[in-house]
């Protein structure tokens, strides 16, 4: 290619670009071509045919403005604003208004503050959209994008007063939409009403209109990973039955089938986000999702709800928001059974939690003491209610420990190669002796399902939260005793110092309670296993929680320690002695001894069946 090629190429390049930029439509005509294109979707719509939403694109880091005076027809004056924040305050929440979409931009709680000491912010306008969905006459609308005009400016609203503020959408002289809230000085309510005047003929009949609500919610406590699992929407429906989404995953669900929804919230581990409806949605879908593009974000919420709607001048849907922590206290107190969003436990852990633990949790809170102190007082407790178990369980074993000498020796005379032989002569020996070989495991049964409600309880426990005790900063969160800087397999970045109190305080409780027993083989290793994997579950767990393990074992020992001083083996073995000396009459059989013995008889039976020659087996033919 010879130069006057590319001289020819280069000049034709120069036209292209030179006339496209010259040619560039100016800001005034594009704004007259939306105009054309508006009234020309209007005209369209009046005359029943579909008509495509009308977009403005802003200038970067501006908002749209556009004369919305130009703009006639349907929502013409809401087409294009200017975005304006209000703000309706009380003691406890600061609530942002934005007059786009005339929603609730913003929720600041003023009593708490996140891990980091900064506001507590539950959702932001840039993170959430709230509106009304609905059909006109070839068009799908929805306020999210459509400015309101509010009735007032800022509001404070002082301890027993009350106030409200209301935005408007106009669709055109008498017909109009109003969204409604107010609130009250010392509540976490705000109450929302919509207010549809003059719409029946805007509406398409026989589509529902549909609220719809999505948030992203932030990171607000100190481990995210462990935020997560704990945040979920739940809702409560027709059956008056509080039901959850999926906490490990993804998903998104129909709900309402079954009647009416009476509220759904989209909650995190401390604090969540209701929406109540009074006279209930008809059905809807909720949906949860991870973020995995924003490390601070906790997950995705979106629910679409169906409004009940009748063809009548005034529809109004009566309706509260509840922003708040999920204190169980403070949840009772709102009604509409919020508080079941607080994780119990599963049946019966959550009765015990909430109708016991609870209840003594809340007298021990009245004192203000530290909630340390209330932790150790409320295991202490829990150790005097459980000791006569633990006495029983404690006495079993030392019966077991004192025979085993002589089942040690029926062992060596029977062998191991019979082992149906060799339990029916244990349970010889136990049913002479007077003992029943599972009284040290049914009492510790019967604590289990205690010890785990504990499990539950304290994770879940909002008033722990940002409380310090000794060096623990956050008893609702792990205490970071070592920082690791990466993630190592099994532990995770860090090294709780509460929870290596806890496991080397189970490694010592599994020594002496071997010794206590007698275990011997595998079931002596298995004690020590256990805890080493509870050190690696537990790390991440919050340090309240390693606090009442640590202090349960250190009770336990002092409670075995007393129990001691009270049981002498000598006694004990004095008492098996004269038991054996007993006529068999006078032994009374426990059930288990009864089905053990019955068990023993089938086996038996059934090995003589085995060892029959197969021709005296079968009867012979006549």
């Amino acid at each position: 290619m010879d130069r006057n090629t590319y001289t020819g190429l280069f000049l034709i390049l120069i036209i292209i670009v030179g006339s496209t930029f010259l040619m560039k439509p100016s800001e005034a005509e594009l704004k007259k071509e939306r105009l054309v294109q508006y009234q020309d979707s209007v005209k369209r719509a009046n005359a029943g045919k579909p008509t495509a939403a009308l977009k403005t694109t802003p200038a970067p880091g501006k908002q749209a403005v556009a004369d919305s005076t130009a703009f006639k027809g349907p929502f013409g004056g809401a087409i294009a604003g200017t975005s304006q924040l209000i703000t309706l305050e009380n003691e406890h929440l600061k609530v942002s208004f934005d007059t786009r979409g005339g929603r609730i931009a913003s929720v600041l709680l003023k009593e708490y503050k996140t891990y980091d000491k900064k506001p507590l912010v539950m959702f932001e306008g840039k993170d959430s959209k709230f509106g009304l969905v609905f059909n006109t006459a070839g068009a799908l609308i929805s306020t999210n994008d459509l400015y309101f005009t509010p009735s007032s400016s800022s509001l404070s609203v002082a301890r027993g007063d009350s106030s409200s503020i209301s935005f408007r959408l106009t669709y055109s002289e008498g017909k109009y939409i109003d969204y409604i809230y107010s609130l009250t000085g010392d509540s976490f309510k705000v109450g929302f009403t919509i207010r549809a005047q003059g719409m029946e003929d805007v509406f398409a009949p026989n589509k529902p209109l549909t609220l719809n609500w999505e948030a992203l919610l932030k990171q607000k406590e100190k481990d995210v990973t462990n935020e997560q699992p704990t945040s979920t929407a739940y809702y409560l429906d027709a059956e008056d039955k509080v039901t959850h989404l999926e906490t490990a995953k993804d998903e998104q669900r129909a709900i309402g089938d079954k009647g009416k929804i009476q509220w759904i919230s989209f909650k995190q581990h401390f604090f969540s986000n209701v929406l109540i409806a009074r006279e209930g949605f008809t059905k809807g879908t909720l949906s949860v999702s991870s973020v995995p593009s924003d490390p601070r974000a906790v997950k995705a919420f979106a629910a679409n709800m169906q409004l009940p709607y009748s063809r009548q001048a005034v529809n109004a849907y009566p309706m509260e928001f509840y922003f708040g922590p999920n204190k169980f206290s403070i949840l009772e107190k709102q009604g509409y059974e919020l508080e079941r969003q607080v994780e119990m436990g599963y049946w019966p852990l959550k009765y015990i939690n909430r109708y016991v633990v609870l209840y003594v949790f809340r007298i021990l809170d009245s004192f203000n003491w530290n909630y340390g102190l209330i932790i150790l007082v409320l295991t202490l407790l829990l150790k005097v209610v459980l000791s006569p178990l633990t006495y029983k369980s404690y006495l079993s074993m030392a019966k077991m420990r004192v025979l085993k000498p002589e089942m040690d020796e029926i062992k060596a005379k029977v062998g191991e190669d019979n082992p149906t032989l060799l339990q029916q002569e244990y349970l010889k020996l136990y049913k002479k002796a007077g003992v029943n070989p599972l009284g040290g495991c049914i009492p510790m049964l019967l604590q289990l399902p205690i010890v785990m409600a504990f499990f539950f309880f304290f994770p879940n426990l909002f008033e722990l939260r940002q409380q310090s005790f000794l060096w623990m900063d956050d008893l609702s969160t792990y205490d970071a005793f070592i920082n690791f800087g990466i993630k190592v397999p099994f532990i995770g970045n860090h090294l709780s110092l509460m929870c290596i109190l806890m496991t080397i305080s189970t490694l010592i409780y599994t020594y002496f309670n071997n010794q206590i027993s007698g275990a011997t083989g595998q079931m002596k290793y298995i004690g020590y296993i256990s805890p080493i994997i509870f050190l690696g579950v537990l790390n991440s767990y919050p340090a309240g929680l390693n606090y009442y393990y640590f202090l349960a074992n250190m009770l336990t020992f002092a409670q075995q320690f007393l129990i001691r001083q009270m049981v002498n083996d000598d006694k004990i073995h004095a008492q098996i002695q004269e038991n054996k000396k007993k006529p068999e009459t006078a032994k009374k059989k426990s059930g288990f001894q009864q089905r053990m013995e019955d068990y023993m008889r089938q086996q038996q039976q059934t090995a003589k069946g085995k060892d029959l020659p197969a021709s005296s087996a079968k009867p012979k033919k006549k």
